[in-house]
């Protein structure tokens, strides 16, 4: 297939990128480099300096090659802001990007007829879990404008899914970490809020230290239990998608988890071992909002996709991740 990678320059849109090089697809990447960077980008793929708010050279992207009159099979979207504290204070920033983005994407590849989205969507869909492992049966409750702008998202595309034939998976990615097993991704992060790279960071000694918002959950050790998934099984996924949507014809949503939940504090430890380091760390206050545990159930992403995580134990996590960050220590 001939596939757009919007964001393809990114952490995890470099690691899709990669996972449709592999399997001999035709890639190009669609980045404004915001967040992404010049060298996470592949020789192997053509690359489109662009943003999605600018819809005619969106659309133009889309039109792809006008000589041979050869647009795209697919595109994949990865272009969303993520960060949910700043999405609460600048939700007008992510209503811009996220929302009226997407809505430029979808009216651009009715426009180019490109038929097939693989949209990168998150957990923050669901809000506090009501039960555990969170399915996607579980209800939709938003607790941040973050994770409203995806819900909103996924409305759209089925509205595009009925009108314009647009079939679409969306894959709710839960705690996405890790590099490429193979070592041929270094782009680091930019500004980054999770949990492993902040690690990461402190290990290679460009934080003081790491604040673990919370010891008094209801959880084995006091800190929150998360299910982390390796950013190389999330790409997977994404080719897996892409290939049940186009030959089936029918959209997709499913949830992406690793299944296994690990404490903040299980997860420091690991990294301690792994890297060598000491790693500073203090204890603060709760987050508003964090919820104590949240576990995936990917169940119907094995049954329909036959996909499962194969690197999302939490050493090959850590271990990949510190190959990129040691470098820099």
């Amino acid at each position: 297939m001939n596939i757009l990678i919007i964001g393809g320059a990114g952490y995890i849109g470099s690691h899709v990128s990669i996972e449709f090089l592999d399997l001999g697809h035709k890639v190009t990447v669609f980045d404004n480099l915001s967040s992404g960077l010049k060298e996470n980008l592949f020789p192997e793929a053509k690359f489109i300096h662009g943003d999605i708010l600018d819809y005619p050279t969106l659309l133009s992207a889309c039109r792809g090659d006008a000589s041979s009159k050869k647009n795209f099979d697919a595109v994949v979207h990865l272009a969303a802001f993520k960060a949910v504290g700043e999405s609460m204070e600048r939700p007008e920033k992510y209503s811009l990007n996220n929302i009226n983005g997407t809505i430029h994407i979808l009216n651009a590849m009715a426009e180019a007829g490109i038929k097939y989205l693989v949209f990168s969507s998150s957990a923050a869909v669901f809000g506090q879990p009501q039960y555990l492992p969170i399915d996607e049966k579980h209800p939709l409750n938003p607790e941040n404008y973050y994770g409203f702008t995806k819900l909103e998202i996924e409305r759209f595309m089925e509205w595009y899914d009925k009108l314009k034939n647009i079939r679409f998976a969306s894959l709710r990615y839960f705690n996405a970490a890790g590099y490429d097993v193979k070592g041929r991704i270094s782009g680091l992060e930019q500004n980054p809020t999770n949990l492993i790279p902040v690690i990461m960071e402190t290990a290679a000694g460009m934080r003081k230290e790491l604040s673990i918002f919370g010891n008094d959950y209801d959880t084995r050790d006091g800190s929150c239990i998360r299910d982390y998934i390796h950013v190389s099984d999330l790409a997977s996924a994404h080719a897996a998608a892409l290939n049940y949507i186009s030959k089936n014809g029918k959209s997709l949503t499913v949830n992406l988890g690793s299944e296994t939940g690990t404490t903040v504090l299980e997860v420091l430890e690991a990294a301690r071992r792994i890297s060598g380091r000491p790693i500073p760390s203090v204890i603060a206050g709760r987050r508003s909002g964090d919820p104590g545990v949240l576990t995936a159930s990917s169940k119907l992403a094995n049954e329909l996709l036959g996909w499962e995580a194969k690197y999302s134990d939490i050493d090959t996590i850590i271990s990949s991740t510190w190959e990129v960050y040691k470098v820099r220590s």
